[in-house]
């Protein structure tokens, strides 16, 4: 770092103060220089991940152009991914002496500590064998329960009740809104590996600003679900095939104070679950019509970005990848450009999934309400229809197999 007058950088003036080193004088007027970054400045993650880009890059890594922290290097051999949160790595890949390579370069240009087999990352459990990778946050779940101080409580079978809406402005305000947004917040990360919740969730989340008694006990029974739950997680299979295909609905008019609709979309690779969404739309729907073509005009974007992602991973899907869809006035809408009179006020971009159904990104299979996939982030379901769900998007509890190993 270059001193010359002052202790304060650019825009953090505000905020941070740094006091000059002895023997150099101060003054209020003029500004460091810094040739390095410090850990705790804003500036500072920016700085870092440029200069871990461009290591990589000078390690003959390409960035991904869907995902900016994957980074993919293809040998003779196979390939190398390097996926990074912050200064968290996860390295795999099928040539492994090109693994080994990697981490040799890594530790000669950082201080790395390497952990070996990948159990642990972010809060995500990760179990493998021959038979497939089980991904689970069981620790996470226990600590959040004991936040909740409800580890003797009872468990449920489901996380929302059936035909329960929640208002904004029912009930007594919580004096102290704060646990209530701990624990809200606690669970939006738990959907990473629990899409079971993820509709709950949402519904939850829509009180952050004033939360209210019946509010908090809505949240209560989430975690009590899960307490009967905490081991349930994704699992992987080895045989897994690598074809892409998606499923999108919409409960019309949901919302009791807003009116607006919810989306819901899940996407799969073979069996597996790789994706999903359970969203509040942006605007109001005047059909149930629209409200799901709005849903599948979302679903499309996340089928674009995938078979974008999975092109760079070397798994081009060559054949449109199916959005199944049980509503088929929307199916008719997407196919059929002429625009009907009670049609013609939704927004140009919905209309995008026109273009991906003419450029065969994606064809429009109809699939009956009773194996409609994405109904659960939708709506809260019965006891027998939530466990079907979880059934065919392969949320699983803990198998044996999985405990311990690498």
């Amino acid at each position: 770092m270059d001193v010359k007058n002052a202790f304060l950088h650019g825009d953090l003036a505000e905020d941070i103060y740094m006091t000059p080193p002895p023997g150099l004088f101060s003054s209020s007027a003029g500004v460091c220089k810094l040739n390095r970054s410090l850990y705790g400045l804003r500036q500072a993650p920016r700085a870092w991940f440029e200069k871990f880009r461009s290591t990589l890059i000078g390690f003959s890594f390409t960035q991904s152009h869907y995902d900016t922290s994957l980074f993919i290097h293809r040998t003779d051999v196979g390939i190398v991914l390097l996926l990074i949160y912050v200064d968290d790595m996860v390295i795999t890949g099928s040539d492994q002496a090109s693994i080994q390579k990697l981490k040799d370069q890594l530790q000669a240009a950082f201080h790395m500590k390497d952990l070996g087999c990948l159990h642990y990352f972010l809060g995500l459990e990760v179990h493998s064998n021959s038979k497939g990778i089980f991904v689970n946050q069981h620790k996470y779940t226990e600590d959040l329960i004991y936040m909740a101080g409800l580890h003797s409580a009872v468990p449920v079978d489901t996380p929302l009740e059936v035909n329960v809406k929640y208002h904004r402005d029912e009930g007594d305000i919580l004096p102290d809104p704060l646990k209530y947004r701990q624990l809200v917040g606690s669970l939006n990360y738990l959907t990473i590996t629990r899409p079971d919740i993820s509709f709950a969730v949402q519904q939850v989340s829509q009180f952050m600003h004033t939360p209210r008694h019946l509010h908090l006990n809505a949240v209560r029974r989430i975690i009590r679900y899960l307490k009967g739950t905490s081991n349930r997680g994704l699992f992987f299979p080895s045989n897994l095939s690598l074809t892409l295909l998606a499923y999108s609905d919409a409960d019309w008019a949901g919302c009791p104070d807003t009116r607006r609709s919810v989306s819901g979309w899940c996407m799969f690779l073979g069996s597996a679950l790789i994706s999903w969404k359970s969203k509040k739309q942006a605007r109001v729907s005047k059909s149930s019509t629209e409200s799901e073509y709005r849903a599948m005009s979302t679903a499309c974007s996340e089928i674009i970005w995938l078979r974008g992602l999975l092109a760079e991973l070397g798994i081009p899907q060559g054949t449109p990848t199916p959005l199944y869809a049980d509503n088929t006035s929307a199916i008719q809408l997407a196919a059929n450009p002429v625009f009907h009179e009670r049609s013609k006020h939704i927004e140009v971009d919905c209309h995008s999934i026109r273009e991906a159904l003419d450029d065969h990104v994606i064809s429009l299979p109809h699939v009956s309400s009773q194996l409609q996939l994405a109904d659960i982030f939708t709506k809260a379901v019965p006891r027998p229809r939530h466990q079907f769900l979880l059934c065919k998007l392969m949320l699983l509890d803990q198998p044996h197999q999985f405990e311990g190993g690498c």
